[in-house]
This record gives structure tokens, C-alpha cells and sequence, in this order.
């Protein structure tokens, strides 16, 4: 009997006895690991934070830029370079909080679908050691999204480029920034009630490019034509078409750190992103310039360059669950629609978006966000994942339609109320004299050339 128990109970006994230990010894080292930083996606997102920012300066002010009349160049610039400042130190301040903090939605479900919070005002409670979503630091998440807000104000300058009295742009910049950006973000990437709704806007369908697209449709019919403006082919001459090829290069460059660093993490899903991001401007741009030299008998860079535009904008909301054949259908179709409202109908009911900021970047996001509904497959996104209509899911594409219609009326409705408001306070045209002389001199005092150029 002695001998069997200890033959046979004792290994028994410290088998039961070690198998807690060695359970809390896996789960310790899970909590570790999942605790633990990840040095090769923290690389990768500085990097594609960086490629963010390049988007806005230089890459979108030397497009912009490059499109007005010289006199103008400057206005241009000083906008973009404004926006950058200002909303950083706002999004630092308390944009951060309202899109990503928690507080609101822990209190009150209904509000925290609205608006997340004052927990994280100044970044108050990141820590250099909290980490987040691909075991980041948060602190560098939030610089990330930083730029998805610097960017987005900065794409409605073009509807109203040329005119904007400096003083109520930056009155209505600051506004739009806190009023309609903020909530559209927290809605669609906050755990807002678009994204409880099961929504896809991988990196800024919605919350970027409508949002901003819309917004500048309403502001350029709000805010009039420029003078001189003819409706009928260009109105006025690009001044400067190598700024818009090195814009729209840097634009299509910093655009692989918008969309593949939107799955915060240096893998497959980046890796697909990245792709599909390329192949879709590739599509869009060949197509656009075909479409220009079949009925104008020439191609050109401008054309090209706004053809690629409008293939980023388009695959944005579905880079992370597109594949190949979405992305050839997105930038494809994409192409001809923006083409359209470009080329017929901007000329049709006659408003003036000076540089077509509703045309590609608007309509683009609404095409975008709805094939998104169409191609995303479970061949990028996993088995558990979402599939669109193409697929056979076409509760899908009703949900991208119910977030697309509720971004469109959102931003239209605000921008039309800030607007309104600060139009009637501080005044948002020049006059018609400081429109005549150019917005470099009347505004800010400087010109871009000098007068032998």
C-alpha cells in the first residue's frame, strides 16, 4: 500500500498541484504578451504617420496650389499650413477625447453614441506605456489619427479657393473641425452608433471624404462663384501644373500610410491595403485620361493627376476589406462617375467648385463607401468576417447606404448652419477688389513671384 501511493498518488497529487500554476504561468505570459510592445508596428505607424502628414504639407497645398491662378498660390499654402497647426493643438486638446475617450459611453449609452468623452483631454491618461489596438502606444495612435483630422478641413479649401476672407476661414476652419468632424469620427471609428451598426469605413470614407467633400459643395454654393468664373470647360488656367504632379505624387505616397496604416499593424491586412490602394489609383487615373483623350483628343497631367485622386478617395472605406477584383472595379467606376460630375454636371447647375473638392473627393467617398458594401470579401477580412453583396451579403450594402446618407445630411446641414453663422458675424468673400488683386496680397501681404517672373 505504501508503495502504491507513492508509485502512483504522490505524481498524482503534484500533477493537480502544477497544473494551476502552470495555468496561471500561461495566462501571466498572455497578459505579458499582450502587454508588451510591439517594436515593428510601432516603427511601421510612425512611419505612417509621417506619410499622413506629408499628405496636407506639402503634398495637398502644392496640388491646391498648383491648380489656382499665381496670384492666389500663396492663400493656398497659408491655409494648409494654418489647418495643420491649429487643429493639431485642438485635437491634442480635447478632439482625441470626443472621438476616442470612453467616459460618455460608460455613463450614458445614448450619449456615448453621440460623443466619447473628457477622459483623455491633453492626453491626460496615456501613459508612455499604454498600449493599444496592435500593442502600439496609444500616444502614437493619437498622433496617427492627428493627421486623419489635420487632412480632412484642409480638402474643403478647394471648393472655395480663390475667395475665402482669411479671418472667417479660420473662424469656420475651427468650427467645422470640432462641430462636424469630431462626432462623424467618433460615429463611425469611437464605438459611435455607425460603427455599433457594423459600418466599414476603413480609413475615412465617411468621416474624411464625404464629410469634407459635402461640406464643400455647400460652401461653394453658399459663398458664390468667383468672378470672371465660365461654367462651360476650365474656368481659369492652372497656374503651376508641376506643383499639381508633385502634390498628387506626394498625395499617392502619403496615401499608403493613410489606408495601409489603418490596420495599425505591420502585416497581411497592411500589406492588402497597401495593394489594393495602389492598384485602384493605377485603374482610376488610366481611365480618367482615356476618357479625356477619347472626347478632348488630348491627355493631360492635370486630368491624370485628378483621375488618381479620385481612385484614392474611392478605395479608402474598403482597403482593408477589398481584394484585387474590388479594387479594379472601385477604381474603375470611381473614375467615371467623379468624370461626370466634373465634366457635366458642376457645368450643369453651375456652382463653382473651384478646384472640385465635392467632384473627386465627395463623390468619390460616396462611391467608395458604397462598393464598399459590394466587394468586401472574407478573403481579406477572415471567415468571421463581413462580405458584401457581391458575396452574397446585402445587409452590407444597406448599412454603408444608411452611413453614407446619415454622413451626407450631417455634414450639408452643420456646414450649412456654420456657415450661416459665421457669415453674418465676421464675413467669409473678399471683396470684390481684394478678389481682383489676388488673396496673397490682400490677405497676407506677400506674392509668390516676383514681378520679372
Amino acid at each position: 500500500m505504501k508503495r502504491r501511493f507513492t508509485t502512483y498518488i504522490i505524481p498524482l497529487l503534484c500533477m493537480l498541484l502544477f497544473l494551476p500554476v502552470a495555468a496561471f504561468g500561461q495566462e501571466s505570459a498572455a497578459v505579458e504578451q499582450t502587454a508588451t510592445l510591439d517594436s515593428g508596428n510601432t516603427a511601421w505607424m510612425i512611419v505612417a504617420t509621417i506619410l499622413v502628414m506629408l499628405m496636407t504639407v506639402p503634398g495637398l497645398a502644392l496640388f491646391y496650389g498648383g491648380l489656382v491662378r499665381q496670384k492666389n498660390v500663396l492663400s493656398i499654402i497659408m491655409q494648409c499650413l494654418f489647418i495643420t497647426g491649429v487643429i493639431s493643438i485642438l485635437w491634442i486638446a480635447f478632439g482625441y477625447s470626443w472621438v476616442f475617450g470612453t467616459s460618455f459611453m460608460e455613463s450614458d449609452n445614448t450619449l456615448g453614441a453621440i460623443i466619447g468623452g473628457f477622459d483623455k483631454v491633453f492626453l491626460c491618461s496615456l501613459s508612455l506605456d499604454k498600449l493599444t489596438t496592435g500593442n502600439i502606444p496609444e500616444i502614437l495612435f493619437a498622433v496617427f489619427q492627428c493627421m486623419f483630422a489635420v487632412i480632412t478641413p484642409a480638402l474643403i479649401i478647394g471648393a472655395f479657393a480663390e475667395r475665402i476672407k482669411f479671418s472667417g476661414y479660420v473662424v469656420f476652419i475651427i468650427l467645422w473641425s470640432i462641430i462636424v468632424y469630431n462626432p462623424m469620427a467618433h460615429w463611425v471609428w469611437g464605438g459611435g452608433w455607425l460603427q455599433e451598426m457594423g459600418a466599414i469605413d476603413f480609413a475615412g470614407g465617411t468621416v474624411v471624404h464625404i464629410n469634407a467633400g459635402v461640406s464643400a459643395l455647400v460652401m461653394a454654393i453658399m459663398l458664390g462663384r468667383r468672378k470672371g468664373y465660365r461654367t462651360i470647360g476650365h474656368p481659369f488656367t492652372p497656374h503651376n501644373i508641376p506643383f499639381v504632379f508633385i502634390g498628387t505624387a506626394l498625395l499617392w505616397l502619403g496615401w499608403f500610410g493613410f489606408n495601409a496604416g489603418s490596420g495599425l499593424a505591420a502585416d497581411g491586412l497592411a500589406a492588402n491595403a497597401f495593394l489594393v490602394t495602389h492598384l485602384a489609383t493605377c485603374v482610376a487615373a488610366v481611365v480618367w485620361m482615356s476618357i479625356e483623350w477619347i472626347m478632348y483628343k488630348k491627355p493631360t497631367i492635370v486630368g491624370f493627376c485628378t483621375g488618381a485622386v479620385a481612385g484614392l478617395v474611392a478605395i479608402t472605406p474598403a482597403a482593408g476589406t477589398a481584394d484585387v477584383l474590388g479594387a479594379f472595379a472601385i477604381g474603375g467606376i470611381s473614375a467615371l462617375v467623379c468624370f461626370f460630375m466634373v465634366a457635366y454636371v458642376k457645368c450643369k447647375l453651375k456652382y463653382d467648385d473651384s478646384l472640385d473638392a465635392f467632384g473627386v473627393h465627395g463623390v468619390g467617398g460616396i462611391v467608395g463607401s458604397l462598393l464598399t458594401g459590394v466587394f468586401a470579401t472574407q478573403a481579406v477580412t477572415g471567415t468571421d468576417g463581413v462580405q458584401g453583396a457581391l458575396y452574397g451579403d446585402w445587409n452590407q450594402l444597406w448599412i454603408q447606404t444608411i452611413a453614407t446618407v446619415a454622413a451626407i445630411i450631417y455634414s450639408a446641414v452643420l456646414t450649412f448652419i456654420l456657415f450661416y453663422i459665421v457669415n453674418k458675424t465676421i464675413g467669409l468673400r473678399v471683396s470684390k477688389e481684394d478678389e481682383s488683386v489676388g488673396l496673397d496680397i490682400s490677405q497676407h501681404g506677400e506674392f509668390a513671384y516676383s514681378e520679372n517672373e
